[in-house]
Formats: C-alpha cells, structure tokens, sequence
C-alpha cells in the first residue's frame, strides 16, 4: 500500500528496490541519483520526456548496461553486476520500445525459444532425443501454446512473425516475454502504434496477466490516459531525475510535471 507521497508500508518487502542509481555515458548523465521501490503484483508507471532515462532504467535493470554507481536490489538480492541472462533467469523479463521478434520464425518458435532458459536438456540431448529431452519439448511446445491463447494468437501459431500486423507482434512479444516466467514484467512503450480501442485491450490485457500470473508489472508509456487508469503508483523523470513518485492523482496535480512533461491540460 502506498500514501499520497509515494513511500509504500515498511511491512511490506519490495520485489525491487533502486538505489541511487546513476549511469552516465561520457558527460551525459542519462540516469542520475534515482531511488524508488516497487512492491508485488503493483503495476507501476514509468514516464516522463523523450530522452528522460526511462528506457535506460529498464536497459540498467534488465543487465543490457551496468550502473555507474547505485544498487539495484530483486528480492533481497543484489542485481547490478549480473549478466542480462543472469537477471532473466531470475525472475526478470521485459518487452522492447522496436519490437525484437525473430521475423522467420513461427509464433510457436518465438515463444519455444524463451521456454528453453527453464529446461534441463541441452543441444546434444535435443539432437540425440534421450531424456530428458523429448518430454521437456512436449511440455515446452504445450505451454507456449497456451501462452498463444492467452494473447489470442493460437490459431496463428506456425505463421512466421514478420507476417503479424504491430499490434499483433506487440502481443506475441508478451507472451514470449511470459515464457520466461518471470516474477516482474517490464513493458517498454507497450501502447505504440495502437489506436484507443487496442489500448483498451491492452490495459485490460496486462491488469489479467497481472492477476493470472502475479506478476508485477513496470512500464514506461506516453499515453498518459492509459497510464493514469492503468496504474498503482507512477515515477516521473525528467533528464534523468525522478522529480515524483506516487498515485496518479497525485501525479497528475503535481506542479513539478505538469511543467515537465503533462503540460497545463
């Protein structure tokens, strides 16, 4: 739970907690000094300018980069140093700002493929077929079929992926991202390019997936309507500062962002 500045109850044990994080490329300070928890099954919003850090917050939780100084602490344990198949395996997965699906491959693959970092077998049980290889596959090409469903590409499942509209690849993307079981979801601009009903659709998409799976959900988006309803608590960043943290009433009244980034509507 969470009061109207932002800070969560100290009963509860965040899922992660970001500690003065800093993380500047030569002179350009993209991420600087940020702090902030997010707690469990929370869907909490990123947002802020162009160029404002958030996609390099999720590049610095998700290992692609490594901070300049801070911490970042998962579940008690400390993340900053680990490789981006480290922090995957752990329970962290993500979505990108450019869709990056393996165009030849089929929905199926797509999702298969991300299964794998959760199986025993390797290459040469796989090619040789002896246990634990072919009953691991048959449980991996079931649950990325249910997974398509879930999305509502079942039927679509041997389609190569290059061949999906956007909004379609946007949710192949999630479900490949699910495959990797993860305890947080990271959704980088998951409402672009969709028109106000697919953004519906997809608010109450990711409220389910939330609920389904407990997840907890952290996503960077511009459609600030969306982000407003979909929500528990939002940081905003400016240059690579968080100039506030809380609900969306709270951050849609506070000064310090309307001037930065909502504007005086």
């Amino acid at each position: 739970m969470t009061d109207d500045k932002g800070t969560t109850n100290k009963d509860e044990l965040p899922i992660l907690a970001i500690k003065e994080l800093t993380r500047s490329f030569g002179g350009l300070v993209a991420v600087n000094n940020v702090s902030f928890t997010v707690q469990q099954q929370e869907i909490f919003g990123l947002i802020g300018p162009n160029g404002a850090g958030k996609t390099t917050l999720f590049n610095l939780i998700t290992g692609l980069i490594p901070p300049s100084s801070g911490n970042l602490v998962y579940q008690s344990q400390e993340i900053s140093q680990l490789r981006p198949h480290q922090i995957a395996a752990l329970g962290i997965a993500r979505t990108f700002q450019n869709i990056r699906l393996f165009g030849e491959l089929s929905a199926l693959e797509n999702v298969r493929i991300a299964r794998h970092l959760h199986t025993n077998s390797n290459m040469i049980t796989g090619i040789v077929g002896i246990p634990p290889a072919p009953a691991e596959e048959g449980k991996s090409q079931q649950k990325a079929l249910e997974l398509l469903k879930l999305v509502g590409l079942q039927e679509r499942s041997e389609e190569k992926a290059k061949n999906f509209a956007y909004g379609d690849q946007r949710r192949l993307e999630i479900a490949r991202a699910l495959a990797l079981k993860p305890q947080i979801l990271l959704l980088d601009e998951p409402a672009a390019g969709m028109n106000p009903n697919e953004k519906q659709q997809l608010s109450e998409f990711i409220r389910n997936i939330r609920d389904t799976f407990n997840l907890t959900v952290i996503l960077i988006e511009h459609h600030v309507p969306l982000v407003m309803d979909l929500c528990d608590r939002i940081a905003v960043l400016d240059f690579g500062q968080l100039i506030a943290l809380g609900e969306p009433s709270v951050i849609k009244n506070n000064p310090a962002v309307i001037e930065a980034y909502l504007g005086s509507e």
